[in-house]
């Protein structure tokens, strides 16, 4: 008999910033298995450790690094007595074409990014960050690089120092309203006309979170920097990779609606 696994999205979230569930909702749904990919960090494994203390409900708490996806689906596959090898293989074939093109990209061709978060685009990844591993994969140079950690908030003078050449934000309204803030008018990526909405159906494609849902946005994110080495069809790819993960099959209609970073 296979484990029923606590893994509903409308429980919301049990442990970190933001969280939004609570115990007696998750002990209603009697699952046999609570499942969280993320940090590892100790932090986090003190917050599982607890939950799994209060509820008696094993807590497994999987590698969220970009680098661990696959070995993370073969331990997924062994604690749910699934098949996950398929999915596995599928990230390791993905991750090492990216990685074998991207090593063919010249220092000079690598632009400078910012990632923007929140409603005015000044909270971003500093360098290491989980949240922009897709970024620093694809050997892009992260502009908060210069410090080591997670997220943090930062001015727009200092936005205006980096001066990215490409913005990518998951912030709709961020997206829509920094056109006309001649706060951002001199930044390069926003003369340039290169700022980028993240898709973020039914998982952001950059982070937010930090697992599977990222492999996606790496092919995605590998066209808008180096147009020259992807040029796979990148609807296709969404087709490709819903119907494979997700189970879900897309009209046209909903990969645009994908595309366009609509929620």
């Amino acid at each position: 008999m296979l484990p029923d696994v606590c893994a509903r999205p409308e429980v919301g979230r049990l442990t970190g910033r933001g969280n939004t569930a609570n115990l007696e909702a998750v002990l209603a749904l009697k699952p046999d298995l609570i499942l969280d990919v993320g940090s590892t960090s100790p932090t986090f494994v003190s917050l599982a450790a607890r939950v799994q203390e209060q509820t008696g409900i094993p807590y497994a708490l999987l590698d969220g690094r970009f680098e661990a996806t696959a070995s993370t689906y073969r331990l997924l596959g062994a604690l749910t007595r699934r098949d996950a090898e398929a999915l596995a293989s599928y990230t390791d074939e993905t991750l090492a074409t990216i990685e074998a093109r991207v090593n063919r990209v010249s220092e000079d061709e690598r632009p400078r990014v910012y990632y923007a978060r929140g409603p005015r685009g000044l909270e971003t990844g500093l360098g290491g960050s989980i949240n922009v591993e897709t970024i620093e994969f694809l050997g892009a140079r992260n502009v908060a690089a210069e410090r080591q950690g997670g997220l943090a908030m930062v001015s727009i003078e200092q936005v205006l120092v980096w001066n990215p050449q490409v913005i990518v934000t998951i912030d709709r309204d961020f997206a829509v309203n920094l056109r006309s803030d001649p706060q951002w008018a001199e930044v390069d990526a926003v003369r340039a006309g290169r700022v980028h909405l993240s898709p973020r159906l039914p998982f952001g494609w950059v982070d937010f979170p930090p697992s599977v849902n990222r492999l996606i946005g790496l092919w995605w994110l590998a066209n808008i920097f180096y147009p020259k080495y992807f040029d796979e069809d990148i609807r296709e790819l969404t087709r490709d990779f819903y119907s494979r993960f997700y189970h879900v099959t897309l009209s046209n209609a909903d990969i645009d609606r994908v595309l366009e970073g609509r929620g």
